[in-house]
């Protein structure tokens, strides 16, 4: 078998190499032929002139059809008509396997598929050039955000994702038999990471995994989803939190938009690179500016899907934003251990053109406080015992956050759909592949 040498983007003039891959397109111009060979850097151009390879090869070049699996050795050449301005003059071809000729959807994009037939035969889909931009862009962001954290201290933690209880209570939970008992899919590490305060480490970051029974059936609900989940000590308020989110997020599109270039391009994607610190808005201003503009919104209430989307656009009309950051909530909006000052949460959420990416803020430490939090949310006290434990042994003030991954890959790329920006998602619907 024919070894691979490099992939077609790394291509040089006048070298032998050997590139592996799938059959994109053949052509026939009588005495010269093309394939078009794709593979994970992108696709190169196969040219055999009748003149200049074996009588073998040049009839092997009809019998190959699309997405073939074949090896091809040759030598490099200078080419202004080829995809990459070079093209690869066969000596040798090798097919490695065959597929069945009426394929389920068409890897190179001229005939479009809806997106339920996309993820029937998603190995497939994923073979289209612009699709395998997404995840190399994803790949990208989870290489920044670990180099970001990592070079603020903090240290890489996995924790379980089956709890006995749920992080927030509610309903949104996966239940699960668990031996003798009843157990659940974690929501979030949210209570876990919390506890790591305690023991010293005071910084730390997981690359999560969520697990939420959503019944919404929209564009941006999953029920698996990723996440960046932080969580650290010793802060003064939630604005200590803020300062590394918006960093990292900044840190995250830099990367993105030097180191991605051509997967971009090929996206017809621009990604600017934001300052900060990022904008700041205040719930009261937020409702306000609802309802200038003709919401149905009232305070005390959290925002819904149309409302964020509509401050989105207020805000960026407004004040030219993408980013910006939602403060001073009410505090019966937020979860049962978020800090507060009277009636207003130290939380926040960061949104980007009108979708939450984030929600954060400053936990409570004390844990009297705590369990009458618990209390006042309908939840009992004997359900988060395990969790309340550390803090009845120096608890010192934290906080965190946790930014979803599929969110933020869906609003950078402008894609219609979080399940495009996700390598096989599960929603209420889709429990397959």
């Amino acid at each position: 078998m024919l070894k691979r040498t490099c992939y077609s983007n790394n291509l040089k003039d006048g070298e032998e190499v050997v590139l592996a891959g799938w059959v994109h397109e053949r052509r026939d111009l009588g005495g010269i032929k093309f394939i078009l060979l794709r593979d994970r850097g992108g696709i190169a151009q196969i040219t055999a002139p009748k003149k200049k390879v074996s009588e073998e090869i040049f009839k092997l070049m009809d019998s190959l059809g699309r997405e073939w699996v074949i090896a091809v050795k040759g030598n490099t050449k200078a080419s202004l008509q080829a995809p990459s301005g070079l093209e690869v003059i066969p000596s040798e071809i090798e097919i490695i396997s065959m597929a069945e000729p009426s394929l389920p959807l068409d890897p190179s994009e001229k005939v479009d598929a809806d997106i339920d037939t996309r993820l029937d035969n998603r190995f497939m889909d994923i073979r289209k050039p612009r699709v395998t931009a997404i995840f190399k862009i994803r790949s990208e962001i989870l290489r920044a955000a670990r180099e970001y954290l990592l070079s603020q201290a903090f240290v890489e933690i996995q924790t379980p994702k089956i709890s006995a209880s749920g992080t927030e209570g509610g309903t949104e939970l996966f239940p699960l038999s668990y031996f003798e008992r009843e157990a659940f899919l974690a929501q979030s590490p949210q209570l876990y990471k919390q506890t790591m305060m305690a023991t010293g480490m005071d910084r730390v970051f997981e690359m999560a995994h969520y697990f939420r029974a959503e019944e919404s059936n929209t564009r941006r609900h999953l029920s698996e989803s990723d996440a960046v989940d932080i969580e650290m000590s010793f802060i003064e308020s939630e604005d200590d939190v803020i300062y590394i989110l918006e960093n990292l997020v900044s840190h995250i599109l830099k990367c993105v938009n030097d180191n991605k270039k051509n997967e971009l391009a090929l996206l017809g994607v621009e990604v600017n690179t934001p300052s900060t610190p990022f904008r700041r808005v205040k719930y009261e201003e937020a409702i306000s500016l609802l309802q200038e503009s003709g919401f149905n919104v009232h305070h005390g209430e959290d925002l819904g899907t149309e409302s964020e989307k509509a401050l989105g656009n207020i805000v960026k009309e407004k004040y030219g934003d993408d980013l910006y950051f939602l403060t001073k909530y009410p505090l019966s909006t937020k979860p049962f251990y978020t800090n507060f000052d009277g009636e207003t949460a130290r939380a926040f959420d960061l949104d980007y053109k009108g979708v939450e990416i984030s929600s954060g803020g400053q936990r409570i430490h004390n844990v009297e406080i705590l369990k009458t939090r618990i209390k006042e949310k309908g939840l009992p006290v004997s359900s988060f015992e395990a969790y309340l434990k550390p803090f009845r042994y120096g608890m010192p003030p934290h906080g965190g956050f946790g930014l979803g991954i599929d969110r933020l890959i869906m609003q950078m790329l402008n894609l219609e759909n979080i399940r495009e920006g996700v390598l096989f998602p599960h929603d209420r619907r889709r429990l397959e592949p």
